[in-house]
């Protein structure tokens, strides 16, 4: 199992709200600015792009590296932050 940073758990203990991006784990403010510039600059909405990806980790992550330059890590620890995310609170 993976480590979980505080970020990590921050995130997914409480509802997202109107939280910027960068408050998911995996994302750094320079992959938060990529995002941004791209209309992905809360976290509800990069989570609407993982739903419409029907919460598949392999295509989330291959659009996250593939059109943003996530780093390997980066996209299996935002994959994996929205997905818990998403069994505590949907």
């Amino acid at each position: 199992m993976a480590t979980r940073t505080q970020k990590f758990k921050a995130f997914v203990s409480e509802p997202m709200g109107d939280k910027d991006v960068t408050a998911v784990d995996g994302i750094n403010d320079e992959l938060g600015l990529k995002l941004a510039a791209k209309g992905f600059d809360k976290a509800y909405i990069l989570l609407g792009q993982f739903l419409l990806l029907k919460k598949d980790h392999a295509v989330f992550q291959r659009w996250l590296k593939g059109a943003y330059g996530a780093s390997p890590s980066q996209a299996q620890r935002c994959a994996s932050c929205l997905t818990d995310w998403c069994y505590a609170f949907l």
